[in-house]
């Protein structure tokens, strides 16, 4: 008789989840044991880390990543991680162990009380086996549920389970395949078009979704053929169109009246892979100008359904994309001058202005660089000097939880070992995935970490100014050495305060191993 724990790995392995992600407890231990030659086991010392490793893993890879957590305490310890991997729509397949069925009524230590509930309403699917037979197939549901919904998926399972014998009629898992199709109907397309045709002055503005679906050239020859000014989505975690692309706009800010307002003038505002709207600052005002209409189209269901105006139509962004360009006549042609970056501002005194810190990074990295960014306060200098043409080249937390860019740095490193990976944090930031650096070090992820100190928490003292409460505590942190919190964690680190210095840094890749770099930085704004 086959055990639940054999036909798991097997199940596991045959779709590709090879690499698991986890910082073990008890509780996890008889699924980890004898595993095949062909798992890899990637530790992290937090579970935040651990499901920001995954994240980043699964942005660049495009398929599902397997993480393994610990018990309530684990799941509750990822929590805040995972929060940005929900609105990533990264398809985790997060697995937690419980105690043995006898003794999670009993509350016994390690029980997890009512599992399934704990990390409700975060994931799209969350269970426990009704019994160890059940485990095999229940396993195979939450992969599937992730892969689905785009949305990770939680399965605990109590670990007596997994030496337990099961029917060997739990072994028709194996066999199984779920796929997704989402093309549009011919109807749907003919009304689209005429729509966008019939538009005087049309707009596009292009989410996240389009990276990570891999449409962004889909998207650029969409708009370059019909001459669409193209905005990006408010908050965005993945950049859908080159950012010095002559037609891009800009990214459309993140307040109601004031998204209205950067809209005047357009009589349809065309939504491609993106909610309607990731709003964060509140701005009342209408949700649209005068005289606009709205149409979205993404494979988001849940996105669709919460939109607070505007049609919208589920399906996949790609052929709808590629009908506009081939079924509308072409408005332009010619060229595209792609639009050069401004001089970047300088600061007095030993810090260097972020912008100049980011045009030495525009100037000495490769092209294909993927840049994992966690520096909320310098976003407006970062969108005014950096110039990335490549399909994912930038990854930021999407829902705003601290604590993703060194983690998903070297997740997105070890999911696509041939593209750099440049991970820009800021000082506040860094603390709340530090251990990442002994996971990078540990595994000899080739990662440049480039620590922006400047002392504080600068998007939280921006917002006080935004709501009036300038003078609450807690913004400043003086005094922290990242090169000597990476030497600790076997990261060689070195301070620059020059910007020839750090120039001459940043031209030498790290090869063998992570590298981290801290620079010092005149405090900005986000805008």
């Amino acid at each position: 008789m086959p055990t639940a724990r054999r036909i798991a790995h097997a199940f596991l392995e045959r779709q590709g989840l090879t690499t698991i992600f986890g910082n073990p407890g008890s509780n996890e231990l008889p699924f980890l044991a004898g595993l095949p030659e062909s798992f890899r086991y990637v530790l992290g010392l937090h579970e935040g880390v651990v499901v920001g490793m995954a994240d980043g893993y699964a942005q660049v890879t495009g398929g599902p990543a397997l993480v393994n957590l610990h018990a309530a305490a684990g799941s509750g310890n990822a929590m805040g991680a995972l929060t940005n991997a929900v609105y990533a729509r990264s398809p985790l397949v997060l697995t937690a162990g419980q105690q043995v069925r006898s003794a999670v009524g009993l509350e016994a230590m390690l029980a997890n009380v009512d599992a399934p509930q704990l990390m409700r309403p975060l994931v799209g699917h969350s269970a426990e086996p009704a019994c160890a037979a059940d485990v095999p197939r229940s396993l195979a549901q939450a992969v599937f549920e992730a892969e689905l919904q785009r949305r990770p998926s939680y399965l605990s399972v109590p670990y007596d389970d997994w030496d337990a014998d099961v029917d060997p009629g739990a072994c028709e898992v194996l066999e199984r395949r779920v796929r997704r199709g989402l093309t549009p109907d011919a109807a749907q397309l003919d009304d689209l078009v005429r729509e966008v045709g019939a538009a005087r002055n049309p707009v596009l503005v292009l989410g996240g979704d389009i990276d990570a679906a891999g449409h962004v050239d889909r998207a650029v020859a969409c708009a370059e053929h019909l001459d669409l000014p193209v905005w990006v989505a408010p908050s965005p975690h993945r950049l859908p169109f080159p950012n010095r692309h002559p037609l891009l706009r800009g990214v459309l800010p993140a307040g109601i009246g004031s998204v209205s307002s950067a809209l005047a003038g357009h009589d349809l505002v065309l939504v491609v892979g993106a909610p309607v709207f990731r709003y964060h600052q509140h701005v009342p005002g209408p949700y649209l100008p005068d005289g606009a209409r709205l149409i979205q189209v993404t494979d988001d269901a849940g996105a669709a359904a919460r939109a607070p105006m505007g049609e919208a139509l589920v399906a996949d962004p790609g052929p709808v994309l590629a009908a506009l360009t081939d079924r509308l006549p072409q408005r332009a042609s010619g060229p595209r001058e792609f639009t050069p970056p401004p001089e970047p501002a300088t600061a007095s005194g030993a810090a260097l202005h972020p912008e100049e810190v980011f045009a030495a990074l525009r100037d000495t990295q490769p092209p294909d660089t993927r840049y994992v960014v966690e520096s909320t306060s310098t976003n407006g200098a970062w969108w005014r000097q950096m110039d990335l043409r490549h399909p994912g080249s930038y990854f930021f937390p999407a829902s705003g939880g601290l604590g993703f860019g060194l983690p998903a740095a070297v997740g997105a490193a070890m999911g696509d070992p041939d593209r750099p990976v440049v991970a820009v944090v800021g000082d506040g930031s860094a603390n709340y995935g530090i251990t990442a650096l002994w996971s990078a070090a540990h595994y000899r992820v080739p990662v440049t970490f480039l620590i922006l100190r400047n002392g504080t928490y600068g998007a939280l003292r921006w917002f006080g100014t935004l709501l009036g409460t300038p003078d609450v505590p807690g913004t400043e942190i003086p005094g922290l050495d990242f090169t000597a919190l990476a030497a600790g964690y076997g990261v060689p680190a070195t301070a620059v305060t020059e910007l020839a210095e750090l120039r001459d840094q940043l031209k030498t890749p790290p090869t063998d191993g992570p590298r981290l770099i801290q620079v010092d930085t005149h405090p900005t704004s986000p805008e």
